[in-house]
């Protein structure tokens, strides 16, 4: 790290992403936020804080481990249904749905007024979204989403811009990037890893019981969460790519 940017983080620090109230975590599709931050909605949930789940896409073509016949008009159903019962297990009860459709037919435009509407209506402290500035990211909805998100979290406080969106404003103070390489705030997740399995194994159209890919993303969690908590001296954590309100736009050094 170079001198400039140890000056910088010592003059302006980031906030403890625990310190806050109100938190709104946007996924790309159902079990995105499980996998990517679901210990810490658990641990924020069991602190009572208020939190509320955006998912903008309907998941319609993650048909690869549902049921044989599938059809994506009905993996959509499915894929809600599960998304509100996954919630409940990490203690949360308010989940919304834009219902864009997967694959990136959407236009932009459009879905950035959308999360702009939920956005002024909750008025989250805080935004936890995917980040889509890790260099293999290649899925089009994740990049999508996650630059949209950075988007409005910036022009969320300012009232002329929200208005032009048909939107209220919000008092964004950070967006914590989840799914991150370069996590910059870490929170000890001790006792919450079990809950956020059993959310993403409660998305049975995409993780069945006993097929690889739940091992894997499992197992992944695991030791994430172990080399995370280390990093800390904890037992177990989960890593944010955090930009707060000051630094969302003209601090290079913090990115």
């Amino acid at each position: 790290m170079s001198m400039l940017r140890l000056v910088l983080k010592a003059a302006v620090p980031l906030p403890k992403l625990e310190s806050f109230s109100r938190y709104l975590f946007i996924g790309p599709h159902p079990d995105d936020i499980e996998i990517g931050a679901g210990a810490t909605v658990s641990k924020l949930a069991a602190m009572g804080k208020e939190i509320s789940f955006l998912i903008c896409l309907d998941g319609r073509y993650g048909l690869g481990n549902a049921p044989k016949g599938t059809t994506p008009e009905e993996l959509v159903k499915i894929r809600k249904e599960e998304a509100i019962a996954s919630a409940k297990v990490l203690g949360v009860d308010d989940v919304h749905f834009l219902d864009f459709c997967d694959g990136g037919f959407y236009d932009i435009q459009q879905l950035r007024t959308a999360m702009a509407v939920r956005v002024g209506v909750f008025k989250p402290d805080v935004i936890f979204a995917v980040d889509p500035d890790v260099p293999n990211e290649c899925h089009i909805d994740h990049l999508n989403i996650g630059r949209e998100c950075k988007i409005i979290a910036k022009l969320a406080p300012f009232k002329e811009i929200m208005e032009r969106y048909g939107a209220q404003t919000a008092p964004v103070k950070a967006i914590a990037l989840y799914m991150t390489a370069k996590p910059n705030r870490y929170v000890a997740t001790k006792g919450h890893l079990k809950k956020q399995i059993e959310a993403m194994k409660t998305n049975k159209s995409q993780f069945p019981e006993g097929c690889s890919d739940l091992a894997a993303v499992s197992k992944y969690l695991k030791l994430r969460s172990l080399f995370f908590g280390l990093r800390r001296c904890r037992t177990s954590a989960e890593g944010f790519r955090v930009i707060d309100a000051l630094h969302m736009h003209c601090f290079p050094e913090e990115g």
